[in-house]
Order: structure tokens, then sequence, then C-alpha cells
């Protein structure tokens, strides 16, 4: 207003009773008006200002970030399944065929494959919606577009889908871009993985000792390099990463073994290397939680508390997960449950895996029916969750019921002879191994009212 004034000659004349010149007078107006449009352009500067720290930098200004490090930010990604799909022998199920899940979802196959003669054939199917959608309990899919002679489909496993990469997320692995432009170190080789089309994580250490250690649960062989990758990738990409950025004469480690042929252009016959690492094991994490019952209580409240499990395990809310190697907090999802509304009040909320597990034994699953061959710790009860190490055992499977050596689960299959877990979630923490990528499935919940 003083400056207003001043522009007017000073002689502005209709005031406030105090002597203030009047905001509500044109002139007023004017003045409030520029004010306005400055702050505007100063909080514009700001932001563009800020915008050029990487550690404050979102949106556009962080997408130009990443592109100085020739990154992009990783769009949403669909929930993938593996399903065994049964039939008649010689029934082609076509790219683009379609199954449905029991919330409605529907996922299309990506690899056309044919029935042998075995009658069954296990093929990759993704969610025609991106996003962090659970992965259904095994029984939990069914056809939803036919084929003739295509009968049957079972979810054996699957990889929940992701949001658009979150600014935190984003930033997360432009910081781990720059060691990628390193070699011989564990960060370049981390983020050159990381890197790789498909790869959802990665874990990776060296033994520098010259003997084998046990580390994560793994034994390591000497002076070796152990990496584990999880996701949907090509393994012989992911064995080129590593190549490029390992050190010489290091040996590996892993289930997974790729040729891989040194691209430099120097040799007339390039050399090939055997490059191997690990694949990660699918674990899945079981929850117990226990509410106040109370008659706000809703009916589908299992539903809303998976959805917002979910939500959190997937990083939906803040583009946070759970990783390989990765120490996981029952206390994490504590807020997103108790954000359902009042009627959600925790009395205890409690995880398991396989690695506290209430019972080790060998069983095999044929149909309904556990056989339980040998018990090597704990006792087997009804309502312990039945899993394994290798990502076999249907989510969700239970003892229903049974003693002994024969129980029944609830979930039909059909299993060999394995290592078996009874899991019953009691753990306020849980930690995965350096080969083990944890899981959530809605199926892996139960919900007590009190």
């Amino acid at each position: 207003m003083a400056d207003i004034n001043s522009a007017f000659g000073g002689n502005l004349t209709q005031t406030n009773s105090d002597g203030t010149l009047a905001l509500t007078t044109p002139q007023g107006q004017l003045a409030t008006s520029d004010t306005a449009i400055i702050g505007d352009a100063n909080d514009q500067f700001l932001y563009l200002a800020n915008g050029v720290d990487p550690a404050y930098a979102s949106g556009r200004m962080q997408d130009g970030i990443g592109r100085i490090y020739f990154l992009t930010r990783l769009a949403a990604q669909p929930t993938t399944l593996q399903v065994a799909c049964g039939g008649l022998q010689g029934v082609v199920i076509l790219v683009g065929s379609q199954i449905q899940d029991s919330s409605g979802n529907v996922y299309a196959c990506t690899t056309q494959g044919t029935i042998p003669v075995s009658g069954t054939i296990t093929l990759p199917f993704a969610c025609v919606s991106t996003g962090p959608i659970a992965v259904p309990a095994s029984n939990g899919i069914s056809i939803y577009r036919a084929i003739s002679g295509w009968d049957t489909v079972t979810c054996v496993s699957g990889v929940i889908g992701r949001n658009v990469e979150t600014r935190a997320a984003f930033e997360l692995r432009r910081q781990q871009s720059v060691a990628a432009n390193a070699v011989n170190t564990n960060d370049a080789i981390l983020g050159t993985v990381l890197a790789v089309s498909g790869v959802v994580d990665a874990y990776v250490i060296d033994n520098y000792s010259s003997a084998p250690e046990t580390i994560g649960g793994v034994t390591l062989g000497a002076n070796s390099l152990y990496v584990c990758v999880a996701g949907s990738f090509t393994p012989l990409t992911v064995a080129q990463a590593i190549f490029t950025k390992k050190p010489p004469g290091c040996a590996y480690n892993g289930n997974t073994s790729e040729t891989v042929t040194d691209p430099n252009p120097i040799y007339s016959t390039p050399p090939s290397y055997t490059v191997k690492f690990q694949t990660a094991v699918n674990i899945p994490i079981f929850f117990a939680i226990t509410l106040k019952n109370s008659a706000m209580v809703p009916s589908n409240a299992l539903t809303l508390i998976q959805g917002a499990i979910d939500e959190a395990f997937s990083g939906a809310d803040d583009g946070i997960v759970p990783r390989i190697g990765s120490e996981i907090f029952a206390s994490r999802f504590y807020s997103n449950i108790a954000s359902l509304g009042s009627w959600a009040q925790i009395i205890t909320l409690q995880i398991g895996c396989v690695n506290v597990p209430t019972t080790q034994f060998t069983g095999s699953i044929s149909g309904n029916t556990l056989t339980v061959s040998s018990v090597a710790s704990g006792a087997i009860a009804i309502g312990q969750f039945i899993s394994d190490t290798t990502g076999i055992v249907a989510s969700g499977t239970q003892i229903t019921a049974g003693s002994g050596t024969s129980w029944t689960v609830s979930i039909a299959q059909t299993v060999a002879s394995e290592t078996m877990y009874g899991v019953v979630p009691n753990q306020n923490d849980v930690t995965m191994n350096i080969n083990q990528e944890p899981t959530f499935s809605a199926a892996n919940v139960i919900l007590t009212l009190v």
C-alpha cells in the first residue's frame, strides 16, 4: 500500500479508522493483487530452486535430474502370476487368454503355450490393471474367457505389481545408479542389476575370506560374490550386468547359471564365462490380527484389513517395501489398519514366516490330505499355516483337521515329499535370509475379534 500510495503521489485519502489505507478501495485491491502476484512468483522461484537439489526435487524437476543419469521414473507394473493350466493335450493357450481372481481382477496370458501329455502347463499371466494387487490363493482364480479343452487353472506363485515409482524410491534408485558407474564394488553391481528390466529387488554381498562363510542364512564359497535377484527378468541380462561390474577372478554363488561372452572388441575370439547368481525364493509372510469386537466392525473387515496390509507391503503408502534380507516389523502395518476407522482397534498384530516356524517336518500333499513322514521339531496342530522354502505349497494353506501322520489342509494341491513348516504368526518381527523375497497374499491373514 505504501508503494501504491507513493506511485500516486502520496495523495491516497481513503483510509481506515486507524489511519491506514483501506484495502477495500480500488487502490487497495490493486495492492492486494500485486502482492499475490509477487508472492506467487517468489513461491515458484523457491520451488524451482529447491528442485535443483536432489534431496528435495519432485515431479518434473526430479524427472529432469534422473535423465542426467539416463534414468526414467519406473512406470506402474501389474501383478504377475505363474498359473498351472490344465486340460486336454494339444490345446493351445494363446497370448491374451484371460483368467479372473475372486476379487474380480482379470489377468491375461503373456506367453503362448500348448498343454502337454501330462495335462498341465505353467504359464505367466499379468493383471490387465497396474498396481499392487495381492497374489490370489492357489484356488482363488478361474477361467474368465473359455477355450475349448482348457479346464482348470491353479495359481502357483506370483509377484505383486507396483504403482508409479514414488519420489523417495526414485531418489534412492538415482543414488544407486551413481554407484553403478563404478566397477569392482558391491554397490556398482547392485545399481547395475537393479537397472535391468523386470528386476524388482536385488541383494549383493561378497565373502572376502579364504574359507566358506554362512551369511544371512546362505553359505558363500571362499573369495566369492553373491547376487540375489527377484522379479520377472531375462536371466542372461542379469548375468551380463553382473559380469560388467564384478572384480576379475572372483567366484560366484547361486542357483542360476548363464554363459556370458566378453563384449570387449579387442578379442578376435571373445572368451566366455559362466556367471552364477541366486534367483530369490518367494517367502510368504503371515499375519494374525486381533481387534476389539464391537457393533462398528463391518462385515467386510477382513477384506479391508487385507487391503490395508497390501498397501503397506507394496509400498503404496510411502514407497518403502520389505526387501531381500530385510527385517520386517509388525508395527509397520499398525497405522494402515488403524486408519480404516475407529472400529479398527488393534489388540495385537503379529507376523510369521518359515524362518521362525512352530514346527518343521517332512510331508507331502495330495488333494486336501497332508501326509507327514517325520517331524524334526515342534508339534503339528490345527490352525497352523503350512509353508516351505521352495514356493511350491500354495499360499493360505492351513491345517483344518487331523492328527498323527494324516492331516486335512484347506487348499487342494499336489506337493511331493519335502521339508515343510507349520507357521503361527506370533512374532513382532521376522528377518529374511539373503536368498528370500518376502511376499504377501490376502489368504495369509487371520482376523480374530475379542
